[in-house]
């Protein structure tokens, strides 16, 4: 089929390179003229692993273009993919004026028939408000169906070429087959709703996700007052069939582009419709507040930050990306600085995404992992990117000032910690290492 896919951001530029691989033909859109002359290098705007080999393989192979010509690009396709962003306002709400400017753009370009796809993640009823935009710009005929993707930023091609289900909302059942056809080769687990119920699924689920993570933080932190590990409570609730491991990895939260977004959005849906959904507001105060847990463990191990030096591991809001957006590394930081502390940042892949969107005379920007903790009173691990994990830990509390570590990802083991003289804090499991590099004072309390 040949497909145009509007907006070349994580869901427009993943979707499409990946449905080259079912013998499509691809055009993929953007206003951003610098973005499309980059891509056209095959250069991605985004880190994704093995993203920059795929779009090379299928521009070279003729299945993929990039353009900033939106009419031209409608006029050749079959299927039109919106995957344009929607971001939160600022009370929550999905913002959906990039979607509708883009609905009437097709809507003007449009020279006959068209099915169009919308893999932006949407309120419930917003596909029926592009349906109006549309019809308001043309007079050929189109159909609309709701396709919202599940993909995860580090993983997005994996997810994409073999996902767990594929969900098509549409009210025209003559379309089942086509879109059936689109996903052959990627899952035959295809579930078919109304549109409606399509938007749904998508905020759902990830609503539900979120509140599996605020869940076992919320037991975690009773853990470290009764005693109690919550890896093995997770391990052990995990083989459960009905509950399942996934999502129950004790932290600082959740962050990204989806979670924090799709969250608010829900709780704005169900007000909309004089629904107060009482749950999904403790899920997101939990998350708000589990992240400035990492402050409260030094405040607990070091006393006043002021003048103290504090190293950051990790700005990305996961591994496998350079996403930083609703990063708990973010409010982290600047709390530190707020508290006068002077902040030592490494992150293999983020931290220009980061430093772009924040950066202060106390912060020192590192070039390796091991020079956040030279010199520092205490390490955080934000991110558990995989470097970290194979750090020489006695060498880091040798470099150290004050040889405290606070592992927000619960990344190391007991077997890693013993004999390393590091004073070690994680997240819902009982504290390890010697009482070395604490004041006496803290030390006596403990």
């Amino acid at each position: 089929m040949n497909l145009a896919v509007i907006g070349t951001g994580y869901v427009g530029l993943v979707s499409g390179v990946c449905f080259t691989l079912g013998g499509n033909h691809v055009i993929c859109v953007d206003k951003d003229e610098e973005k499309i002359a980059r891509l056209g290098q095959m250069k991605s705007p985004i880190y994704e692993p093995g993203i920059e080999a795929l779009i090379e393989m299928n521009l070279k192979e003729g299945r993929l273009k990039f353009s900033s010509d939106l009419r031209e690009s409608v006029r050749l396709s079959d299927i039109v993919i919106l995957a344009v962003g929607t971001p939160s306002l600022p009370n929550g709400e999905a913002d959906l004026q990039y979607i509708e400017s883009a609905a009437a753009d097709i809507g003007r370009a449009m020279e006959g028939y068209k099915i169009i796809m919308t893999k932006s993640t949407v309120p419930v009823g917003t596909n029926e408000k592009i349906r109006q935009i549309i019809a308001a710009h043309t007079g050929y005929p189109f159909d609309i169906v709701s396709a919202p993707e599940f993909l995860r930023e580090g993983s997005a091609i994996q997810d994409t070429l073999h996902p767990d289900r594929v969900i098509i909302g549409l009210d025209n059942p003559a379309l089942e087959p086509v879109m059936r056809e689109l996903h052959q080769g990627f899952t035959e687990n295809i579930v078919v709703t109304d549109i409606r119920s399509a938007e749904m699924i998508k905020y759902a689920s990830n609503a539900f996700l979120a509140t599996k993570i605020s869940f076992i933080n919320e037991i975690a932190n009773i853990c470290e007052k009764v005693g109690a590990d919550v890896t093995e409570v997770a391990e052990g609730m995990g083989l459960d069939r009905r509950i399942g491991s996934s999502f129950l990895q004790a932290g600082i939260g959740y962050g990204g582009s989806c979670f924090p977004k799709d969250t608010k959005a829900l709780i704005q849906i169900a007000g909309n419709v004089d629904y107060e959904f009482k749950l999904l507001k403790s899920v997101v105060e939990v998350n708000q507040g589990q992240r400035f847990m990492i402050l409260a463990k030094l405040h607990e191990s070091i006393g006043s930050l002021q003048g103290a030096t504090i190293g950051i591991w990790g700005l990305a809001f996961k591994p496998n990306t350079d996403d930083v957006r609703e990063s708990p590394a973010r409010e982290i930081i600047e709390a530190l600085v707020k508290e006068g502390a002077h902040v030592k940042v490494y992150d293999p892949i983020a931290a220009d995404n980061f430093r772009k969107q924040y950066d202060h005379p106390l912060i020192h920007w590192c070039a390796v992992p091991e020079e956040a903790g030279t010199g520092s009173d205490a390490v955080c691990l934000l991110t558990d990117w995989a470097v970290f994990k194979d750090i020489d830990l006695h060498l880091l509390a040798a470099g150290m000032r004050k040889p405290i570590l606070i592992d927000g990802r619960n990344v190391y083991s007991k077997e890693q910690i013993e004999g390393t003289g590091l004073e070690y804090y994680s997240v819902g499991r009982p504290r390890m290492g010697g009482l070395s590099g604490l004041s006496p004072s803290v030390a006596g309390a403990v």
